[in-house]
C-alpha cells in the first residue's frame, strides 16, 4: 500500500473555493431541505443516490419526502407501498433496506435518526459509506466521506493512478489525513471532493483544464499514465437476470394489491430458465411473496 501523502494546502484551499463557486444547486444542498427534512431528508437522499444519477434522484425524493417526512410514517407503511413508491429507481432492495432501517430509527431511536456512526451502521442497508454521509452532512460532525467519485479524485491528486482500486479502509484513511481541523470546513472539503470526482475529474474522459487541483495532481504531474483498472466491471444489463427482475417486479407493481398467477408473470420472457430464477430470487430477497400459484408484491 503506498504511503498516505498529503497534497500543498494551497491546492486544498483552491478545491474548498471551487466547490463554493461551481457547485451543483442540489436539493440535499439547500438549507431549506435540512430545515424540511433534517437528518431523515439526508438518510433518504443518500440511499437513492446509491449506484442511481442525480437527475434519477431528484423526483423520487420529494415524491417520497412529501409522502413519508418521518422514519416513523415510513415504519407504518407496508413492504408493497414502499415497492410501489419506489418504482422505477432501480436496485429496488434499497428501498426494503430503508423501509427496515425506518422501523430500526423507529423503535431503537424514538423516531430520531442517529448522530454516531456506529449507531447509523447498525441501520439495515448503511455501510461506511452511508453513515459517515449522515454524521457530517446532516449534524456537521467530523468524518470522512468517501464515495466512487471522492476515490478517483484520491486515486489521482494524491496517488498518481489513472483509476480508484477496490474500495478499502485505505480509502477513508487517506481522506482523513486530508480533513481540515474544523468541522465545517472537514464538511466542505469531503463534499467538494465528491462534486470534483463527479462533474471534472470524470471516470473516462477528465476534465483536467478545469480542474482546481491540476497543478498538484499527482496523477497529472506524471504524464496521465494508464495504470490499469482493477475494479470490477458489471455484467451488461440488456439480457441480463437484473433486466427480468425488473420487468417481473414491474409486473407486480402494475398488478397490485392483486396477486398475479405466477406462471402469467413474464409468460412471453425468451428465457425460460433465467424467468424462473428471477422469480425465485425477487422471493428470497423478499421483493416478492408467493401464496400458492400466485405471485405479489411482499404484504
Amino acid at each position: 500500500m503506498p504511503p498516505i501523502t498529503r497534497p500543498d494546502p494551497p491546492g486544498l484551499t483552491r478545491l474548498v473555493e471551487w466547490y463554493r463557486g461551481a457547485a451543483r444547486d442540489l436539493p440535499w444542498r439547500r438549507a431549506a431541505f435540512h430545515d424540511d427534512h433534517g437528518a431523515w431528508g439526508t438518510l433518504v437522499s443518500e440511499f437513492m443516490l446509491q449506484q442511481t444519477p442525480v437527475n434519477r434522484v431528484i423526483p423520487h425524493l420529494e415524491a417520497w419526502l412529501a409522502r413519508w417526512p418521518t422514519a416513523r410514517s415510513l415504519a407504518a407503511a407496508t413492504p408493497a407501498e414502499v415497492l410501489q413508491q419506489w418504482a422505477n429507481l432501480g436496485y429496488p432492495r434499497r428501498a426494503l433496506w430503508l423501509h427496515r432501517a425506518a422501523v430500526e430509527i423507529t423503535e431503537r431511536h424514538d423516531g430520531v435518526v442517529p448522530r454516531d456512526v456506529e449507531a447509523l451502521l447498525q441501520l439495515s442497508g448503511i455501510g461506511d459509506y452511508t453513515a459517515r454521509a449522515v454524521a457530517v452532512f446532516a449534524y456537521g460532525d467530523r468524518h470522512p466521506v468517501v464515495d466512487t467519485n471522492t476515490r478517483r479524485v484520491l486515486a489521482r491528486a494524491v496517488e498518481g493512478r489513472s483509476q480508484p482500486g477496490p474500495p478499502s479502509r485505505h480509502d477513508l484513511e487517506l481522506m482523513e489525513s486530508l480533513l481540515p481541523p474544523s468541522d465545517d470546513d472537514a464538511a466542505t472539503l469531503n463534499a467538494a471532493a465528491m462534486e470534483l470526482g463527479a462533474t471534472v475529474c470524470v471516470s473516462r474522459a477528465p476534465r483536467c483544464e478545469r480542474c482546481p487541483l491540476v497543478d498538484v495532481c499527482a496523477w497529472v504531474g506524471d504524464g496521465r499514465p494508464d495504470t490499469g483498472d482493477t475494479r470490477r466491471r458489471q455484467a451488461t444489463f440488456e439480457g441480463s437476470d437484473r433486466q427480468a427482475r425488473g420487468a417481473a417486479l414491474r409486473a407486480l407493481r402494475d398488478a397490485a394489491p392483486d396477486a398475479v398467477p405466477m406462471l402469467a408473470v413474464l409468460a412471453d420472457w425468451p428465457d425460460p430458465l433465467q424467468r424462473d430464477r428471477a422469480l425465485d430470487s425477487l422471493i428470497a430477497d423478499g421483493l416478492a411473496e408467493a401464496d400458492g400459484e400466485l405471485l405479489s408484491l411482499p404484504r
